[in-house]
């Protein structure tokens, strides 16, 4: 059984600049995380083997903690993709712009 697993750029150091891997003889993204290479996998799972909260492990199109989180089952051919999570708006400590024709402040 081969799964395939998609990097997001910040992890492809740990495998040599790879987007991709396959990975054989994992049965859940348990197993599958447990066999990916250290660097990738401190940076994935907290201290108690969880998936950290900024980080977001798909199967397909399904979120694991939608699913069987660490427990959800992986088939033959599955793809899992794992998404650093991403946030938006502005910082609370810029400057707000102002209109320049009413002195107004825009957010």
């Amino acid at each position: 059984m081969s799964v395939r697993v998609q990097l997001p750029g910040p992890l492809r150091v740990f495998v040599g600049g790879q987007a991709e891997l396959h990975v054989d003889g994992v049965r859940s993204v348990r197993d599958l995380l447990h066999a990916l290479p250290e660097g990738v996998r401190e940076r994935v799972l907290d201290e108690r083997g969880n998936v950290r909260p900024h980080v977001n492990v798909f199967v397909g199109a399904s979120n694991i903690r939608d699913t069987g989180k660490l427990d959800t089952a992986l088939q033959d051919g599955n793809e899992v993709s794992i998404i650093p999570a991403v946030s938006g708006g502005g910082s609370a400590l810029r400057r707000p712009r102002r209109s320049r024709e009413r002195g107004m402040a825009l957010r």
